[in-house]
């Protein structure tokens, strides 16, 4: 059986739980661990059989809840290398200071080393991390005014480092692999991001395309995009609720670029222009709740579908932010 969850979808968190026969992962972890699990049980998913994440890029409302649920399970991580890396340092960032402030830390830090040195021992008496520690990963820059570890370091540091992880696998765009049972085809999609990806899934004949956060459909997104028997695509806002919103102009500018997100209108124009018509099941997913409201995305995709007439078998649905959307199975 292949069963697709999606968890939740929006600004505030993206996770979807994808099964293909005996395998089962989780498509980015944006929400707290403990929410996942609420989710999961809700749309009848255990957490325990997980096993694995797969990440698509590493904004915040996709791996918020990445390292907790990844050590809580037990199982490993698929990111692109770059992705990896700049998770890390969104985890570990630097903390900005002028000369002054720096000197004056580091002669408190000397002071501090006369009056109470510490045992050589001390150096590797570290705390557990709670959970808490991973969804306020800024709280561990104010501790320290040396420079973060580098990269290396950060992939070898111990267990309590916040950026440990149960394993790590590397993939690369246009580089199919596998995960268990399931058949994963990663593509490259245009994203404000280090290396953000969309997916195409394979299990027992059926096939599933996974494509948000991006700016426009290029090519070679629509190529991928096709003989899919389940389709999730973004449709983050209407032109008008984004322009007449409430986000600052450089906000909206950043979501109406070519590495911002995707308008209605242009999630409908593939629709209706470069869309093949193949899928049983259209999900339109990451509508933004401050600049879009979901009839207006489900008017303006059905309208590019009602358009077609060799697309109205096709079932239209929308993906929420605040609970799961019952389980599609093939």
């Amino acid at each position: 059986m292949v069963r697709f969850t999606v968890l939740a979808s929006g600004s505030r968190g993206n996770s979807t739980v994808l099964t293909g026969g005996r395998t089962r992962i989780l498509v980015d972890a944006g929400l707290s661990c403990r929410e996942t699990f609420r989710r999961m049980k809700l749309a009848g998913e255990d957490p325990d059989t997980l096993d694995a994440i797969i990440v698509t890029h590493e904004h915040q409302d996709h791996v918020n809840g990445l390292a907790v649920t990844a050590r809580k399970l037990g199982i490993p991580v698929y990111f692109t290398e770059p992705t990896h890396r700049a998770w890390m340092r969104w985890l570990s960032p630097r903390r900005q200071m002028t000369y002054a402030q720096w000197r004056e830390a580091c002669l408190l830090q000397a002071a501090e080393r006369r009056a109470d040195p510490l045992p050589e021992a001390a150096e590797s008496d570290t705390e557990d991390l709670t959970e808490d520690i991973a969804s306020q990963p800024a709280a561990s820059a104010a501790a320290s005014v040396s420079a973060p570890p580098s990269d290396t370091e950060l992939a070898s540091s111990p267990r309590q480092a916040h950026t440990w992880l149960p394993a790590v696998e590397y993939f690369q765009p246009g580089q199919p692999f596998s995960i268990g049972d399931i058949g994963v085809d990663p593509f490259t999609i245009p994203h404000d991001a280090a290396d953000p990806v969309g997916f195409v899934f394979s299990a027992e004949g059926i096939r599933l395309g996974f494509a948000t956060d991006l700016g426009y459909i290029p090519p070679n997104v629509k190529e991928q995009l096709r003989g899919l028997h389940l389709l999730l695509l973004e449709s983050n806002h209407d032109l008008e609720m984004l322009r007449d919103g409430p986000y600052p102009w450089s906000v909206k500018q950043r979501v109406l670029s070519r590495v911002g997100h995707l308008s209605n209108d242009t999630a409908s124009q593939f629709l209706a222009q470069d869309y093949d018509g193949q899928a049983a099941y259209i999900i339109l997913g990451h509508l933004s709740e401050n600049n879009n409201h979901p009839e207006l995305a489900r008017v303006a995709a059905a309208r590019a579908l009602d358009g077609r007439p060799s697309l109205l078998a096709n079932r239209l649905l929308l993906a929420e932010q605040h609970q799961p959307l019952s389980a599609i199975r093939f």
